[in-house]
């Protein structure tokens, strides 16, 4: 889609001012601590790009405030990778630079704004050479501190955190599918069938780069079988979570540029996605995971 068309679709240049006024709106304030996903080209032509959504971000929740994105690890190795051809493993395992905070880029399917978050001053990335997280602000310390190497969702990591802290959730103009804070819910959650996956990663252990072995929830394939609670034509399931969950009156809605935009209480999305997940899984009997 060209500029154009952006912009008529958005009703002119999405500026940094523009979007702090709905982002009021909507209903994040000063102080807020918020983790959010965005969709760039949903918003419109956003004036000044990545570092304009930030900045509106910041003028909304403030010094006192903090804004957190999940990030990953663009390089990071496949699951299957020791399946690879022996000589393919031991190049890699000879020569994968480590994970390393400040430097390793963020998955790029996750978007822009992660990497341009993550590479701001003062931002803060947690240590998971998988499941990282970047924050920035008063309480990004605290946010990121001591992530759980092994299961890097659930009680102990940022999204913990996250909700620890009476944090909100933002998807702005992103689809609901990519609420990542459902995968501690997931985490959390007492249902039949949970998968898990167990995987290697570098990483640098008292400045030497070392391997390790990790688990976690399948958060790539789904951490549940959903096929029997979720509508065929639901691409992932969180969408359906969080269709639900609005529907129950939980998070508001409004417009941000051209985009439908959605903010979350952290605690409640939790509290709703473990309950969703944990009744219509046990009354589906969820298929056993390995």
């Amino acid at each position: 889609m060209d500029e154009r068309e952006l912009l008529r679709r958005s009703g002119g240049p999405v500026t940094q001012d523009r979007l702090g006024r709905e982002l009021r709106d909507l209903g994040l304030g000063t102080g807020d601590t918020v983790m959010f996903h965005t969709r760039m080209s949903a918003l419109g032509w956003v004036a000044g790009g990545t570092q304009a959504v930030i900045g509106a971000l910041l003028d909304v929740v403030g010094p006192r405030g903090t804004l957190m994105v999940t990030c990953g690890w663009n390089d990071a190795l496949p699951y299957e990778f020791p399946t690879w051809p022996r000589a393919w493993q031991d190049a890699v395992r000879a020569h994968h630079p480590a994970y390393d905070p400040l430097l390793s880029e963020a998955d790029h399917a996750n978007g822009r704004l992660p990497e341009a978050l993550r590479r701001r001053p003062g931002a803060v990335r947690s240590r998971h050479p998988d499941a990282s997280f970047a924050a920035l602000g008063a309480d990004a310390h605290a946010l990121m501190a001591d992530h759980p190497w092994d299961h890097p969702h659930g009680p102990g990591s940022p999204l913990a955190h996250l909700v620890e802290a009476r944090g909100k959730v933002l998807m702005l103009g992103a689809p609901l599918d990519s609420f990542t804070l459902l995968h501690h819910a997931e985490a959390l959650a007492d249902a039949p069938g949970k998968r898990f996956v167990e995987f290697e990663q570098p990483i640098t252990v008292d400045g030497k780069r070392v391997w390790r072995r990790f688990r976690d929830i399948d958060s790539s394939d789904g951490a549940f079988d959903y096929s029997g609670v979720v509508p065929a034509d639901v691409e992932w399931p969180f969408t359906a979570i969080a269709r639900d969950m609005l529907a129950a009156g939980i998070g508001t809605s409004g417009t941000t540029g051209a985009a439908t935009s959605h903010l979350f209480d952290a605690a409640d999305a939790t509290r709703f996605g473990v309950a969703w997940m944990e009744s219509k899984l046990t009354a589906a009997g969820a298929t056993p995971g390995p």
